[in-house]
């Protein structure tokens, strides 16, 4: 965990390393014990981090069919978050729901506490900020505990290799690890996929994913107001910090980052980028202090010189576009209609998407339309089943991809995926000792401002302190 930054990991090097993460998962069901709840067919739940996306996913966890399932502990720095969360999920999901007042945890050292009140093979939903990810899954693996963590797991390099140790970790202890990368578990996605490497557009040239849209979530803070504490008011609105979230880039983006890179079989294995901020007011006239481009446009390139556009905007008053694309040699698809994967999925012949071209569109699966459900569905039948589950070496990948595009605009220079993996700046050190009362990992300046990225000025990193 301590291992120091500056060792280089090549990109033959990374595939390597989750080719052992592969290798090792594929043994767990038949060299390692089956690692499940002790004693009962009961599975347990703790959540930790329960905004929205926690609360979430903890609900699809315990609508799951696949055996008996209770939440029983729950964790988070904001009391109110965790009092809104048990509300909500205990209202629809009754007696699924039982946590006591002594199993809700408030603090840093709270995940240690929700964790401590499950057996193991039971599970940790981890749904707080990025930066927490590595420090939360480590004490999941101690613990002998099945993961499911939301996406995205790294904003930078140390941390997308320290994950990747860990993979290797919780799968030669044969747990199961879920990533809330949900396009993966679209089962239209997964047919057009199949497609694809079948050659039904031919080889892929061109990857379009688009997300264009009005501010959103927590992206565009305006001055802290001295209370709560600059580290809490950050972690709150943590769309605005690299640290917390790898701002709106990753956060929001990445879905498409993944599914596009999924559908091409491939990573890039560089990017080239631009963007800016445009709208440094809010409506009330505060200037905005946050570290988050207004537009993104990234050109990724693949080793055999295809290419990968990802465009992202948070500006009101513009033209919307929330969707994605494929284009081959003899064809193209509408991967994504409408949202992060939203389907149908279809595919033409030529390059026109009109409907006397058409090859295939997706049909719905009866009772698997949610591919949030679908992924917990998933998970729970590897973890009972006990067959090979393991996605964070993905999920690294995907949180890579999407690292890489945001810091090529951020620096405007041509990044390769090899230096964004052994890049040495980590934006968060010493995030696992952070406490109630700890400095936030990035202040502001006299004005109230945050740094920010200077494409051009700032080249070797994506902000300076």
């Amino acid at each position: 965990m301590n291992e120091s930054s500056s060792t280089q990991t090549t990109r033959r090097d990374f595939i390597k390393t989750t080719g052992r993460i592969a290798a090792a998962s594929a043994l767990a069901g038949v060299a390692i014990p089956h690692v499940h709840a002790e004693g009962s067919s009961l599975i347990q739940i703790a959540l930790v981090g329960c905004g929205g996306r926690g609360t979430g996913a903890a609900d699809n966890a315990l609508s799951t069919k696949q055996g008996p399932t209770k939440l029983v502990a729950m964790a988070d720095v904001f009391e109110d978050k965790l009092r809104g969360s048990y509300d909500e999920l205990k209202k629809k999901c009754g007696d699924h729901v039982e946590v006591p007042e002594d199993h809700k945890f408030i603090g840093f050292d709270g995940y240690k506490k929700a964790m401590d009140c499950l057996k193991p093979g039971d599970i940790a939903i981890f749904a707080t900020p990025l930066a927490f990810r590595w420090v939360n899954f480590t004490y999941a693996i101690e613990k002998g505990l099945n993961v499911f963590m939301e996406k995205p797991l790294t904003a930078d390099g140390p941390t997308s290799r320290r994950m990747l140790k860990l993979a290797e970790q919780a799968s030669a202890k044969n747990l199961k690890v879920g990533v809330g990368l949900m396009s993966r578990h679209s089962r239209a996605l997964q047919e057009l996929s199949q497609r694809f490497q079948d050659g039904e557009i031919g080889d892929i040239i061109l990857l379009r994913g688009y997300r264009m849209h009005g501010p959103l979530g927590s992206a565009f803070s305006t001055k802290w107001p001295g209370e709560p504490s600059e580290l809490l008011w950050q972690i709150r609105n943590f769309h605005s910090f690299l640290w917390a979230s790898g701002g709106c880039f990753s956060d929001f983006y990445i879905h498409h980052v993944d599914h596009l890179c999924w559908m091409k079989n491939a990573w890039p294995v560089k990017a080239q980028a631009l963007g800016g901020r445009h709208n440094k007011f809010n409506p009330e006239g505060e200037p905005y202090v946050d570290q988050n481009f207004d537009t993104y446009s990234v050109e990724y390139t693949f080793a055999d010189g295809s290419k990968m556009i990802m465009d992202g905007r948070c500006i009101n008053g513009c033209h919307p576009i929330y969707s994605s694309y494929a284009h081959g040699s003899k064809g193209m698809a509408i991967i994504a209609k409408s949202g992060d994967c939203g389907f149908p999925s279809t595919t033409f012949k030529g390059q026109n998407a009109q409907h006397s071209n058409m090859i295939w569109t997706s049909k719905e699966v009866p009772g698997q339309q949610d591919p949030y459900t679908n992924e917990w569905n998933d998970l729970m039948d590897a973890i009972r089943n006990n067959k090979p589950y393991n996605e964070v070496e993905r999920g690294v990948k995907a949180s890579l991809v999407a690292s890489l595009g945001r810091m090529a605009a951020h620096t405007g220079q041509e990044i390769t995926f090899e230096e964004m993996l052994n890049h040495e700046h980590e934006y968060a050190p010493g995030v696992d000792k952070l406490t109630m009362g700890s400095p936030a990992p990035l202040h502001a300046g006299k004005d109230g401002k945050y740094p920010i990225p200077m494409p051009g000025i700032v080249k070797d990193r994506e902000y300076r302190v």
